[in-house]
């Protein structure tokens, strides 16, 4: 799943381990007739997809487990961040999107079907809001919180969103984006009980309007009807110009993510995740909230990257959803201090021991491995690694201490979710399996067995946002069904398998996660007058080959001519690159910092393009 926001990840603290040897485990005592007996049970597990759920939109995920988990708690937040994790249930939560709905439909009078932008941390209130929209009347407008705010007044502006719903610490860009923004007839203030003054009103507020009509027997907001394939949620790929992709999903695209997963994974109302990544991107959205709430499960708020650890201590969570560089990091530190404990000796034999038991049936990993899973709540049973590839030798060492790796893959387009690594059939460095709801194809495969990857999926999108030709690029209809081009560059292996080995795409993925997009960059970099073409990509560093991050690099042909006007004739090569540096370095003042251009390369020879004049980007990559 690509497009997750800017990950930074702290530098995490583990005690030293001190890592019992096997005899000195009481819990572990293997003998003829457990390994028997565990190889029977072990040739009895289901090796086939677990019976799948039929949802066709969220609202009736959101009455179903309103009701059937009343009691139970939901979210789990710290709102003292000094104090203990707050525990709300399914039902108040349930009143308080009922409330709220309610309220937006009868307190700000606004048109059929408005546009909604929630900017926002991830917080209670956010799945309030969500929530109320996929629910009720209008279209959700999930939006980066890190964007800048020449980007964030971009977005609005684009979707020509009515409402903004937003939490204290957006404040100061709502109000430096004002008065470029025409549309937006109120702004919301999360957990404010103050009542309207003029445009502002807060959203405590409008939930006790709303509390206060329902009891009154106001039945307009729950009677209200999804139309399963209407136009619920809005989500931008990008906000930096006017070239990005608005992406158009229903009610039935995100419940038939629930769908999909319910089919590979067996999740229960015991289970609880762990929400670290940003809300507004649909891996997190969807599979971290939507997905627990059809469950029955709860959802503890990761207070801040720095909190990571304890945050996992204390909330003791079964379920992570991660991007690689999280598992990583987790990963060398752990090992780091097991090395530093001079225990990475035992740990290494110890993981070839309960190898070879579980390959007999006997899997006696989470106690031998106790100490780790202490260190990181104790009850982590399934880590989910989305958005960019990882190294397969780490989700091996997570299947090695006990914990289940799955692998997802997806886009924005589809939902997310478009393959899955069930848990019955798990196979490390792959990107999953299509998942039953799905079906994907090789396009033109070469020698290898290699081809661009194509999807068709009752997830995938309605289409991009008031851009027709964008959709028709990307979405074809074969023998009357519609097929969606991923840009990805993969293979299927016997079983179904997918592995991802390059895009076709353009975009660039940090080892975060992120997406950039080069075009975007290309567009503004095209605006400065020096430069006469340019091609931005991805470069890997040469004096750290360890390092897999890429370079944002621009390869540029300068205007001789503009140069040649504004600083004089006979410019050295030098001089030439020190001037377009320089301006490049303006641009990247209006990017987020990962977007940044870092490289320059000055090219004096044309680019080689193709008869529609496009730039064959990798045939000039390949040249040296």
């Amino acid at each position: 799943m690509r497009g997750l926001g800017d990950f930074k990840v702290p530098n995490f603290k583990f005690p030293k381990f001190k890592m019992k040897e096997l005899s000195q485990i009481d819990e572990v005592n293997v003998n003829y007739d457990s390994i028997k007996k565990a190889q029977e049970e072990n040739s009895k597990k289901e090796t086939k997809n677990y019976t799948p759920t039929s949802y066709t939109t969220m609202k009736e995920i959101f009455e179903k487990s309103i009701k059937e988990y009343a009691n139970k708690e939901f979210v789990l937040e710290k709102f003292d961040p000094k104090g203990k994790y707050t525990e709300i249930s399914y039902e108040q939560f349930g009143k308080d999107v009922i409330s709220f709905g309610t309220a937006l439909m009868r307190k700000l009078n606004l048109k059929e079907d408005p546009r909604i932008l929630i900017v926002s941390e991830t917080t209670y209130h956010w799945y309030v809001s969500y929530m109320a929209l996929l629910c009720g009347n209008g279209i959700a407008v999930p939006t980066d919180k890190e964007l800048p705010d020449n980007e964030l007044e971009n977005v609005i502006n684009r979707s020509r969103a009515d409402v903004i719903i937003y939490s204290e610490k957006k404040e100061d860009s709502i109000k430096k984006v004002l008065p470029n923004i025409k549309s937006v007839k109120y702004f919301i203030k999360m957990y404010s009980k103050d009542g309207f003054d003029g445009q502002n009103v807060g959203m405590q507020y409008l939930i006790e309007e709303g509390k206060a009509l329902v009891e009154n027997g106001d039945d307009s907001y729950i009677s209200t009807k999804i139309i399963p394939d209407e136009f619920k949620v809005l989500l931008f790929t990008s906000g930096t110009t006017s070239s990005a992709k608005g992406v158009m999903l229903s009610s039935r695209n995100l419940a038939e993510n629930i769908n999909a997963v319910s089919a590979y994974v067996k999740l229960y109302p015991e289970d609880r995740f762990f929400s670290v990544l940003p809300l507004h991107h649909t891996y997190e959205s969807t599979i971290g909230f939507l997905l627990p709430m059809a469950c029955g499960s709860s959802i503890a708020v990761c207070q801040g990257l720095k909190y990571i650890v304890p945050n996992l201590q204390e909330a003791k969570p079964s379920c992570m959803l991660a991007v690689p560089l999280l598992i990583e990091s987790l990963y060398k530190k752990i090992n780091a201090n097991i090395k530093k404990s001079k225990k990475d000796g035992l740990v290494n034999s110890m993981i070839h021991v309960t190898n070879a038991l579980k390959v007999v049936g006997v899997d006696i990993k989470r106690k031998v491995f106790a100490e780790i899973h202490e260190n990181l709540g104790g009850n982590l049973r399934i880590i989910v690694s989305a958005a960019a590839p990882i190294d397969a030798k780490i989700g091996k060492w997570v299947e090695d201490i006990g914990i289940a790796f799955l692998q997802g893959y997806g886009l924005t387009e589809t939902a997310p979710i478009a393959a899955l690594t069930p848990e019955f059939q798990p196979k490390v460095g792959s990107a999953g399996k299509a998942v039953f709801t799905a079906e994907l194809k090789i396009e033109s495969p070469n020698e290898n067995g290699e081809g661009e990857v194509l999807i068709k999926s009752p997830t995938l999108m309605l289409g991009y946002y008031e851009d027709e030709k964008a959709t028709n690029e990307v979405i074809e209809n074969i023998d009357g069904e519609r097929w969606f081009h991923s840009g990805d560059v993969g293979y299927l292996d016997k079983d179904g398998f997918l592995y991802i080995t390059g895009r076709s795409k353009n975009v660039i993925v940090t080892q975060n996660g992120k997406n950039i997009y080069p075009e975007e960059i290309e567009l503004l970099l095209s605006q400065i007058t020096e430069i006469k073409e340019c091609m931005v990509y991805g470069k890997e560093d040469p004096d750290d080959k360890r390092n897999k991050e890429l370079i944002i690099s621009a390869r540029v042909i300068p205007n001789k001519d503009e140069l040649a006007e504004k600083y004089g004739e006979n410019l050295t090569e030098e001089q030439i690159k020190d001037i377009i540096w320089g301006k490049i370095k303006e641009v990247n003042k209006k990017l987020e910092s990962y977007k940044a251009v870092k490289n320059l390369e000055i090219k004096y020879d044309e680019f080689e393009k193709t008869t529609t004049m496009k730039i064959k980007r990798y045939a000039e990559l390949n040249k040296k």
